[in-house]
């Protein structure tokens, strides 16, 4: 099955679809989940320092035996230990990663120990970026005037945002999203399903219920109000950053690719109801 592959402003392709060492995987061995993530065809694997876990992101990756260029992995640096440089930090992530390069790598969030050096940070990436030790460069969890303030030195602009998006998020994401267009920076959704996980019983359930009926259908095929929110995000080129320790719901993920699109009738719906209510579930100062 092939990947859907969305375009980065720098030249460069990310697979739409991606496994998370986060969330249901944070602090915890994910050798065995990337393993079986990359066996069952993902190449997307998103890790993190703040995640306590590159080193068994790293061994699940070499377990797999595929050819290193097969893959696209991230990491984001979240923090720096008191006298840590950004180049000794970045250089520990990828000793635990097993890797000579990462093919995205992301400024975390502009809060923790990050905050009020982002320009600093930014600088030091791009310098990663030029010998190649990171083929791409981004950030996550970036507001506006976080980016006008890293825009105010960068000579290169981040080629990815990854933020917390779902229908909850839409309307209020629009600013932000508008924006980021400008410089043609993508968005890469962590926290898409949401609505099925934190939110059960809200506006935009019944819509998909209806459209994951429609789904089945006219496929034949077995469909979950997840993969409806999957086709939600690949409807407006936006990658997803999945997450979890069962198989069956890699499975499902990898499923949604063979699915055939939201109309624009149906995209709209979820909006609809999905402006109906705000719900965030982390980085609340985001709405700051």
């Amino acid at each position: 099955m092939p990947t859907r592959m969305i375009p980065l402003n720098d030249g460069r392709q990310i697979p739409w679809l991606g496994f998370g060492t986060g969330t249901a995987l944070l602090y915890k061995d994910a050798t065995e989940a990337v393993r079986n993530a990359i066996a069952h065809g993902i190449v997307h694997l998103d890790g993190a320092q703040l995640y306590e876990n590159e080193d068994t992101l790293g061994a699940g990756i070499a377990a797999s035996g595929v050819p290193r260029e097969t893959l696209f992995v991230t990491t984001k640096i979240a923090d720096l230990a008191e006298g840590m440089t950004v180049r000794e930090s970045f250089l520990g992530s990828l000793k635990r990663l097993r890797l000579d390069y990462v093919d995205l790598l992301l400024i975390h969030s502009p809060k923790r120990t990050l905050e009020g050096r982002v320009q600093e940070v930014w600088k030091e990436f791009e310098k990663f970026q030029q010998e190649g030790l990171a083929k791409s460069i981004g950030v996550s969890n970036f507001r506006i005037k976080d980016f006008e303030e890293l825009l105010k030195v960068a000579t290169v602009i981040p080629a990815v945002n990854q933020i917390e998006y779902n229908p909850y998020l839409y309307k209020s994401s629009q600013p932000l999203l508008e924006y980021m267009k400008k410089y043609n920076i993508l968005a890469t959704s962590w926290g898409g399903i949401t609505p099925l996980v934190h939110l059960k019983g809200g506006p935009v359930d019944p819509v998909l219920v209806s459209i994951r009926e429609r789904l089945e259908k006219d496929t034949g095929k077995t469909v979950t109000e997840g993969q409806v929110l999957g086709l939600w995000l690949r409807y407006q080129g936006i990658p997803q950053i999945t997450s979890s320790s069962k198989l069956e719901r890699v499975k499902e993920y990898l499923a949604t690719e063979e699915l055939p699109d939201l109309t624009e009738e149906e995209f709209q719906r979820i909006n609809k109801e999905g402006a109906k209510k705000h719900h965030r579930v982390y980085c609340e100062w985001m709405d700051e």
